[in-house]
């Protein structure tokens, strides 16, 4: 019975120190939110380069919260591919 509660306490011990271990090494989202100078918004998960004339500001995911949305400021979703709004439609590079 001894050497049973022993097996218990070391496999819950190995447990803890695992969910440390992943916890420690877990990445945190980079979620964002771009916006260009025309007042389109776009969720992404990366943040890149643009061209010079692209101008783009990019926000942390939870400035989308505190927005109004309206004719001027227009939200659009997520796209898988790298690009950009512009004047309402989606520019692929």
């Amino acid at each position: 019975m001894r050497s049973l509660k022993n097996a218990a306490a070391v496999t819950a011990i190995a447990m803890f120190a695992a969910t440390g271990s992943l916890i420690a090494t877990a990445q945190p989202a980079a979620a964002r939110i771009a916006c260009n100078a025309e007042g389109d918004c776009w969720h992404t998960d990366k943040t890149y380069h643009y061209d010079r004339g692209v101008k783009v500001v990019v926000h942390p995911d939870s400035w989308y919260f505190h927005q109004s949305w309206d004719k001027d400021h227009r939200y659009h979703e997520h796209h898988d591919d790298r690009g950009y709004y512009r004047n309402g439609a989606w520019v692929h590079f």
